[in-house]
């Protein structure tokens, strides 16, 4: 799996096919299928089109992708959120975050075992407590179809805004800070315990925010476009 995510990172447009050909290139002994089933478990796919790639869960309500054509001018416009798989020493977590596209500002972030929606809950309350965007984005995900999910983006009036099946470049932005967030940090530190995951990503994030500068920004810093 730690493999597998370093070649989706570098290459998000390989399918399974192509990363079981990369694994074997490696030296691993595995079939097409074990790939897919890993995959799934990562909650990763190619990032072009395909047929049945993100099956939401049966009941939940998906709404239709509200920014094509969109021209995003100020923040709190649009925020989206993610997530993805962390691979560490021994094992593995899953991180969310909720990012503002005009800044690039990442607004909340956490990390957990599991992939429940109420982890990805309680990520989204603590941006919702920073303001308020006109629209949210996510892919169709469970965690982000659920009611428990999308209840408060309704309680607010935010206009929910879901990815087209199978098109990760519909959430572009957040996907470049997971390339970021593993690159410059995940892959370089190689984490051991949870708490040092949590505190080499807390230090990582005030960096992105703060320090990095950002040259599709204007090199500008996400906080010096998000904060008054």
């Amino acid at each position: 799996m730690k493999a597998i995510d370093r070649e989706y990172t570098a290459h998000p447009f390989f399918g399974a096919r192509r990363i079981l050909l990369e694994m074997r290139d490696l030296g691993f002994q595995v079939n097409h299928k074990r790939i897919s089933r890993l995959m799934r478990q990562m909650g990763i796919q190619a990032i072009y089109a395909a047929p049945k790639t993100s099956i939401p869960a049966q009941n939940h309500k998906i709404y239709p992708y509200l920014l094509r054509g969109v021209n995003i001018t100020r923040p709190d416009q649009v925020w989206s959120t993610d997530l993805t798989y962390i691979p560490m020493e021994s094992g593995f977590m899953y991180l969310v975050a909720v990012i503002d596209w005009f800044s690039r500002f990442v607004l909340s972030w956490g990390v957990s075992n599991t992939q429940d929606a109420d982890f990805c809950v309680s990520v989204l309350k603590r941006a919702l407590r920073r303001g308020k965007p006109g629209i949210f984005n996510s892919d169709q995900g469970s965690q982000f179809t659920s009611d428990i999910f999308t209840e408060p983006l309704r309680d607010a009036a935010i206009a929910i805004s879901m990815d087209s099946r199978g098109r990760a470049l519909d959430n572009v932005f957040i996907e470049r800070l997971w390339r970021s967030v593993k690159y410059e940090n995940v892959y370089l530190h190689n984490y051991v315990t949870v708490q040092e995951l949590i505190s080499g990503l807390s230090k990582y994030f005030r960096f992105y925010n703060f320090d990095r500068y950002h040259q599709s920004l204007g090199n500008v810093t996400p906080a010096g476009l998000y904060l008054p």
